[in-house]
């Protein structure tokens, strides 16, 4: 006889021997046993979980006359011809290539005659949600009416396209997915029972490249022991299957995670080199940065499910690595899994992605010396900003001590000097005009979104920009006050700083008004002065403004600046 693939040979003959569905294969046999079976019933779940074999174990255990605690035995001549193929009243259909009315109607009109040789005739629709619109219709009516001795099973993996008047006239079952343990149980009883040597890591490898599916598992495991004569080695399942060394994987996760960019991109060259499939590293990822943010909330879960491979490596990434990291990383990964589905060159997708995310700038790294949780890089940026603070703090005080020992010269000339500071760094012919078209409705507006716009920028621009707020707005302009003057020096220079802002306020409004910076102790005074100068136009300084006047200059303030700004004082 020619050779047949593991999971033919193995296919389970008895309800037991289903792997992963307890909850599904006591149900049936308790029906069998208390002959309170249904005229219909629903299979769903992944491809290679166990639904058409359910169906035919269901098929022989409703009709043995031998059948003990609901299992079939598998020795009469039923039992035989139904696990052979070989027994008219067990007809199983092909949904996916007999999908048409004629095939249903062929199937109505032979349902009404009596089984031949069985107690019950049996369906069998695999596929079923492949059936056209018409063909459920001329189901429909066979299951609301069903004959007797009739039993339908229909099998799916897409159950939403099932009608629901369908899905009400019979009794679904749900199979899930096989656990990685239950199909590295059943492939270690399989090769003893074959006398097959095998290594224990290469079948946790299978069983986790099977995602789920015991035929899947036993496909691969048939390719692998294949190419290594009948013997199962790790290397030889890592090559079957595509995938990488637990190790190479956590080298990788800990070399971008630490930003480690020129030797997370050695490492994946190296995999690439290996001649590794990029849809499976990817995937490979994907599961472990899951099995790390589970691990960091319920550790007895990943040493269940991922057959104890956890190491003490795995452990100490769980410990350093934020739950931010990692729901980034597998956003990233889950965009790039799509991309390369329609691109010959996976290579440069898993570069950029390895860039991408060594050099991300929202990842947080937890570490012992921050208790912010902001990574070494940001901590050390905004230390330097705080040096810097300290350091400009000493020189004021300085300054204020020295103008204390000259006093005469402070009294002789200090409005000329604050007047030359004031025109050095003020620019009026930008600040006015913003003046000129400011709303309250555009201030408004900006003020909703300026923590949101702050929250865009880099942990170094937002230290900048954290003592900020803006004062005045125009719709295509907006006046920035900053509580420290060397800040708003800082940000009137810095143009990626201006372009970031720029590019924020596009995201949120739409619009990219231009940002003026002046500092909050210049502001009330440019304030009063705009507000002077609007209301005594050509005007002696010493001469009351008119009623009409102060109301105009009232309005116009309140316009620009709100009602809650402005403080009006009866000299």
């Amino acid at each position: 006889m020619s050779y047949q693939a593991l999971y033919r040979v193995w296919r389970p003959q008895k309800f037991s021997d289903l792997v992963g569905q307890d909850m599904i294969t006591r149900t049936l046999k308790n029906a069998i046993m208390t002959h309170q079976t249904s005229h219909a019933y629903i299979f769903n779940g992944p491809r290679g979980t166990g639904k058409t074999s359910a169906a035919k174990i269901f098929a022989k255990a409703v009709n043995c006359h031998f059948q003990e605690n609901g299992e079939p035995c598998n020795k009469c001549e039923t039992c035989v011809a139904i696990t052979n193929g070989q027994l008219n009243d067990v007809i199983e259909i092909d949904a996916a290539s007999n999908n048409g009315v004629e095939e249903i109607r062929d199937i109505r009109d032979k349902v009404k005659y009596a089984p031949t040789q069985a107690d019950f005739k049996i369906y069998i629709i695999d596929e079923v949600h492949m059936l056209s619109t018409g063909a459920f219709n001329a189901l429909l009516k066979t299951l609301e009416e069903p004959p007797e001795n009739v039993i339908f099973i229909l099998a799916t993996t897409e159950p939403h396209k099932i009608p629901a008047t369908i899905i009400s006239r019979t009794q679904k079952f749900d199979f899930k997915r096989i656990t990685p343990a239950d199909s590295y149980a059943r492939m270690v009883y399989i090769l003893t029972e074959k006398e097959i040597e095998y290594e224990e890591p290469a079948l946790k490898v299978v069983a986790k490249a099977a995602e789920g599916g015991m035929r899947d598992a036993l496909s691969i495991l048939d390719q692998v022991i294949s190419f290594g004569d009948n013997k199962v080695t790790l290397d030889n399942a890592l090559l079957v299957t595509g995938s990488v060394t637990q190790d190479k994987i956590q080298t990788y996760v800990t070399e971008v995670s630490q930003k480690e960019t020129t030797q997370a991109l050695e490492t994946i060259q190296e995999i690439i080199d290996e001649g590794k499939d990029s849809t499976r590293l990817i995937e490979d990822l994907i599961a472990y940065g899951r099995d790390l943010l589970l691990y960091q909330q319920a550790p007895a879960l990943i040493n269940q499910l991922e057959l104890g491979m956890v190491d003490d490596t795995f452990k100490t990434l769980s410990q350093t690595i934020s739950a931010e990291f990692l729901y980034q990383m597998i956003n990233i990964l889950n965009e790039v899994q799509q991309q390369m589905r329609f691109t010959t060159h996976p290579d440069v997708y898993l570069e950029v992605l390895t860039i991408r995310l060594s050099q991300f700038s929202t990842i947080e790294v937890i570490s012992d010396n921050s208790q912010s949780g902001l990574n070494q890089e940001a901590a050390k940026q905004i230390d330097d900003l705080t040096k810097t603070v300290e350091t400009l703090k000493k020189q004021l005080l300085n300054l204020n001590k020295h103008d204390d020992q000259h006093q005469a010269v402070a009294v002789v000339k200090p409005k000329k000097n604050v007047a030359t500071q004031k025109k050095a760094t003020l620019n009026l012919s930008q600040i006015y005009p913003i003046l000129d078209n400011a709303t309250k409705e555009s201030l408004v507006q900006l003020k909703q979104v300026w923590p949101e716009l702050l929250q865009q920028l880099s942990v170094t621009q937002r230290a900048i920009m954290q003592a900020s707020e803006p004062v005045a707005a125009s719709p295509d302009s907006v006046l920035v006050s900053f509580n420290y003057d060397f800040l708003a020096a800082k940000a009137s220079g810095d143009t990626e700083l201006l372009d970031a802002l720029g590019n924020g306020l596009d995201r949120l409004l739409h619009n990219t008004p231009k940002l003026v910076c002046i500092t909050a102790e210049q502001w009330p005074e440019v304030r009063k002065s705009y507000i002077e100068q609007n209301g005594h136009e050509g005007t002696e300084t010493t001469i009351e403004p008119v009623p009409e006047v102060v109301e105009q200059v009232v309005s116009k303030a309140e316009e620009i600046f709100g009602t809650e700004n402005i403080e009006i004082k009866q000299d």
